[in-house]
């Protein structure tokens, strides 16, 4: 299989911009990415070319420098070689590919501390659970580890679903994992919804959110802003979704809501 990598020299003045670019070239189709090296089977690049040249184009933070074929290679495997991938707490492994999400970034870490956390104040963890945005997995497998008993994790990406479907079975936990970019008609209510996303995505699911969580439940959101917190709180508050606790993790934000007796 013959491969191209794409020189991208990338300034993004919030990491949030870089996390989102990088997301919509995987989208267009590139397998791998190495700091600035972006790598995409040849026979897709000659697809999506113009594509990714425009995205490039309209882009404040990246400029596309040279393309050139390489040789080759299974540049998965060779991302795994030189990035050893670390356990994360509970023995949980994560190969993240061209998913979001392997546990370090501060809004993932903000997630996995407060579920960690929400065990140990609660006598079980037998809830069913929704990750909206799942990307790697990382934040279902967490749920399920510590015992959820049911787990639905959805992502638009279908890559993003591969993986976390991989990253599931390399820890032997059981998550059912959709394609979407919303919540299904048919998947009931839960008692946890995670959703470490877009900020303009959060807000366009926010009724969604509230229709499908159990009286009393809870939704945590992440992936924005302190300047992002009263507008989404606002929307949360209009769904019938009070605010129960913030947390902070450099100029990350998480905010944690409950589903008010009455909704």
């Amino acid at each position: 299989m013959l491969y191209h990598v794409l020189h991208i020299k990338t300034a993004f003045a919030k990491e949030w911009q870089k996390d989102l670019f990088d997301q919509q070239i995987c989208e267009l189709g590139v397998d791998t990415i190495d700091q600035n090296d972006y790598y995409i089977q040849s026979d897709t690049w000659e697809r999506v070319q113009k594509q990714i040249e425009t995205l490039c184009a309209n882009s404040t933070g990246a400029t596309l420098i040279e393309a050139e074929a390489c040789e080759d290679k299974n540049w998965n495997e060779t991302w795994e070689l030189d990035h050893p991938i670390e356990e994360l707490p509970l023995g949980i492994r994560i190969v993240p590919h061209c998913a979001f999400g392997a546990g370090h970034h501060e809004t993932t870490a903000m997630m996995i501390e407060a579920l960690m956390n929400f065990k140990c104040q609660i006598s079980d963890f037998k809830f069913k659970v929704l990750d909206h945005g799942t990307g790697t997995g990382v934040l279902a497998i967490f749920a399920k580890r510590l015992g959820a008993t049911h787990v639905l994790a959805i992502d638009i990406d279908e890559k993003s679903v591969i993986n976390a479907q991989e990253n599931a079975a390399i820890n032997g936990e059981e998550i059912e994992v959709r394609l979407g970019d919303r919540i299904p008609e048919d998947a009931g209510a839960f008692d946890l919804i995670l959703a470490n996303i877009h900020r303009n995505i959060l807000l366009a699911n926010m009724a969604l959110y509230a229709a499908h969580l159990k009286q009393g439940g809870q939704v945590w959101l992440s992936g924005f802003y302190d300047t992002d917190c009263e507008v989404l709180i606002q929307a949360a508050n209009a769904k019938g979704l009070a605010p129960i606790a913030t947390h902070a993790n450099h100029e990350w934000r998480m905010i944690q809501l409950q589903k008010s007796s009455n909704r």
